[in-house]
């Protein structure tokens, strides 16, 4: 476990001259997520701890890569700040232990809810420190973002989940942390008569931050699709009292309630790997236009039962379907094809994981890209091989 970025460089180089690839992991909540890793050493980032600097003024946060998210946000919400992303933490998904890290947070691009109003987690990112294949440190980005240029690299960190580098360092923009929130709910609605719904508000002036539906089963008896606003007690008050004369509404959900519910919304709870049926189910996380949501959903269920929901105003789809075989992949993949977008097994046995293509696949100039940008970064292919794609 390294404790300083030097002593993971010194790991690298080492690495690199015996040809051992590496596993890089934050705190290991999310061992199940991607294709899994084979490799002879694993190296724990925990050992880079703690705050780099913290400026709340300018709403902007630097940590390093092993700091836990819960010490994060504890320190962000003294001074009533918070990462804008929701950043999820799927212990509970998983079924995992351990405590998440920043790091990770960044290395899997992982956004809540309120991306739909605020972006992703690599949106947020304006500056890393990593080491690459080479074993050389590299700071990429920085404390202010003034414009697009340099932030190639800060963009390419998030989401390759530890394939190109190892991050030391991240920095992170900031928003202040709402006063309250309330969520409009509306019952009963089936899959089609909710995204209109979702799509109607969104497109609304009253700054919807959260836009989801549960069909009747998840979480619940009855179908309820949920609108999410922040901010202020009285804006609050009267964007709820506008929103319910657009679309309608059935019940107002108070700020602890809503918590909740956004909670298991953002983290998948809903199929969270407990000791019951939906546990042993696979899971799939599906990216979509909206509008074609429900026919993505229909197509997959034309040749099998799922349960799933919406997030992100329809454009998010998670799909919980028999783990056995390969877990629906033909499917799955089948249904995108025609809807389009893109589908991600984001949990499944290890055996079918290794088998199945766990991220889309990507076409041919796009592989090829993607094959050169690891090698310019990561030549000798030491870190998380295969973890993405296999071969790479």
């Amino acid at each position: 476990m390294p404790a300083t970025e030097s002593d993971l460089c010194a790991i690298v180089d080492d690495a690199r001259a015996k040809k051992t690839p590496l596993a890089i992991e934050g705190g290991g909540t999310r061992a199940g997520l991607g294709r899994p890793v084979q490799t002879a050493e694993t190296v724990s980032m925990r050992g880079l701890d703690g705050i780099v600097f913290y400026e709340p003024a300018e709403m902007v946060i630097c940590a390093r890569a092993g700091a836990t998210l819960a010490s994060v946000e504890a320190l962000l919400g003294e001074r009533n700040q918070i990462l804008p992303f929701e950043p999820p933490d799927h212990r509970r998904f998983y079924g995992s232990s351990g405590e998440p890290t920043i790091g990770a947070i960044a290395a899997c691009n992982l956004s809540g809810s309120r991306r739909i109003a605020v972006g992703a987690a690599r949106d947020s990112l304006i500056g890393v420190r990593f080491v690459n294949g080479a074993g050389e440190a590299i700071k990429n980005g920085g404390r202010v973002m003034k414009n697009v240029t340099g932030l190639d690299l800060v963009k390419l960190s998030a989401g390759a989940l530890g394939t190109l580098g190892a991050l030391t360092e991240v920095t992170f923009k900031l928003l202040p942390k709402p006063e309250t929130s309330a969520t409009l709910v509306l019952n009963g609605l089936d899959d089609s008569r909710a995204i209109q719904a979702l799509s109607q508000a969104l497109g609304s002036p009253f700054e919807v931050s959260g836009a989801a539906h549960l069909p009747a089963g998840v979480g619940g008896h009855t179908a309820r699709t949920l609108l999410r606003i922040e901010n202020f007690e009285n804006s609050v008050r009267y964007r709820i009292a506008e929103l319910r004369k657009l679309v309608g509404g059935d019940a107002v959900l108070d700020d602890a309630t809503s918590r909740a519910l956004w909670n298991d919304v953002s983290e998948c709870g809903f199929f969270a790997a407990r000791d019951n049926e939906i546990s042993a189910r696979a899971i799939w996380r599906v990216s979509t236009a909206p509008s074609r949501a429900p026919d993505f959903v229909r197509l997959v269920q034309r040749t099998g039962a799922v349960a799933h929901f919406y997030d992100w105003g329809g454009g998010l789809v998670w799909l919980a379907v028999d783990a056995t075989g390969d877990s629906r992949a033909k499917d799955v993949r089948a249904a995108v094809a025609v809807a389009g977008g893109h589908a991600t097994l984001v949990r499944a046995p290890d055996e079918v994981r290794a088998h199945v293509d766990v991220f889309q696949t990507l076409p041919e100039p796009l592989m090829k890209l993607t094959r050169g940008v690891k090698a310019s970064i990561d030549p000798d292919g030491i870190f998380n091989p295969g973890r993405m794609y296999a071969r790479m």
